[in-house]
């Protein structure tokens, strides 16, 4: 599968994560905490080694209801210790005994109502806590690469597991467009959809970080606000440029649909260039009603932190923390410090 453009390349530093499911922990940050009333039931879960939409099911199973009525704001990953809100529709029924029977896997921390279902996207972002066994290299260098993070940001590059193994979902999403066959759950649909518009807008990004410009501006650009999807296109000035510095405003990327690309001058010919590489995913995505969107190429990371532990027959052992908003990928981060697998 592509490997795309890191702006830290070489840094030599490397291990392994994932050893166990404790060694890469995921808590969600919410907006809102649940009412107290209203016929949804809202469950927040610990799970370890489970798929997101595996436990919904199980839950949907054990409340008698249509899975549709079992909802969450995002994914997380299977192989990991995660906590997430799920919500249940249960109108004028008592909550069953969720523990009783679901597996030890699978933890009800905390049961609430509300009146209104979980949503998806609806959540500020996520905590991460991710342990590095084997780590090659020495502390120095390690220092460096978290400082240089915080000081300058990320590529907002999508994660590698929008992609599906070795790039399966990019297949798929071809073969679908090409009319090779039919997709008929929408779950597949929609994973089909982000997995082609994730690798439009990460290929307009890693030729922006090859030219050494993807937190800096360019001609024609659309500018977003950080940690928010408000845009808006203005001639560079003094102004922009500080803001820009300050980390406050972003260059943008497409998510490719329907619609005029808002880029100009040089930012418009970089993104068509790039789409003409990719015709019959830019023409499977309008096709399938999607609008053009913009995403900011570069990502904050301002509370990135670790913990060095200098070991002996098992090796050095790192510890990373630090929070990212909804939507962003921590193996970008991990990808920007060192090779981890």
């Amino acid at each position: 599968m592509k490997s795309f453009n890191k702006v830290n390349q070489h840094s030599g530093l490397s291990g392994k994560i994932r050893s166990l499911p404790e060694d890469f922990q995921v808590d969600e940050i919410m907006p809102f905490t649940a009412s107290g009333e209203g016929e949804h039931v809202w469950l927040h879960i610990r799970k370890t080694g489970e798929n997101t939409d595996w436990v919904a099911a199980q839950l949907a199973k054990i409340a008698a209801v249509p899975r549709k009525d079992v909802s969450y704001a995002g994914m997380k990953d299977r192989h990991a210790v995660t906590t997430q809100w799920f919500s249940v529709q249960m109108p004028g029924r008592k909550a069953p005994n969720w523990q009783e029977k679901l597996p030890e896997s699978i933890q009800v921390i905390e049961e609430q109502r509300h009146e209104r279902k979980l949503k998806r996207g609806a959540l500020l972002g996520n905590q991460f806590k991710i342990i590095v066994r084997h780590f090659k290299g020495n502390e120095e260098q390690l220092s460096r690469a978290v400082e240089q993070i915080k000081m300058n940001g990320i590529p907002n590059y999508y994660g590698e597991q929008r992609f599906g193994h070795d790039g399966a979902n990019i297949r798929k999403a071809e073969q679908w467009f090409k009319g090779e066959f039919k997709v008929k759950r929408r779950t597949k649909r929609s994973i089909y959809l982000s997995a082609a518009r994730s690798w439009i807008f990460n290929h307009v990004l890693s030729e922006r970080v090859a030219q050494g410009n993807w937190n800096q501006p360019i001609a024609g650009d659309v500018f977003m606000l950080n940690n928010s999807n408000s845009c808006f296109v203005e001639p560079l000035s003094d102004e922009i440029l500080q803001r820009i510095t300050q980390k406050d405003l972003h260059p943008s990327g497409p998510l490719w649909g329907r619609g005029s690309l808002r880029t100009e001058a040089a930012a418009l010919a970089l993104e068509k260039q790039i789409a003409s590489q990719f015709e019959i995913l830019c023409e499977g995505l309008e096709r399938n009603g999607l609008k053009q969107e913009r995403k900011a190429l570069r990502l904050n990371i301002d509370d990135l932190d670790y913990t060095y532990t200098q070991g002996d027959e098992e090796g050095t052992l790192i510890s990373l923390s630090f929070s990212l908003p909804a939507g962003a990928f921590a193996t970008s981060v991990l990808a920007e410090i060192g090779h981890f697998s």
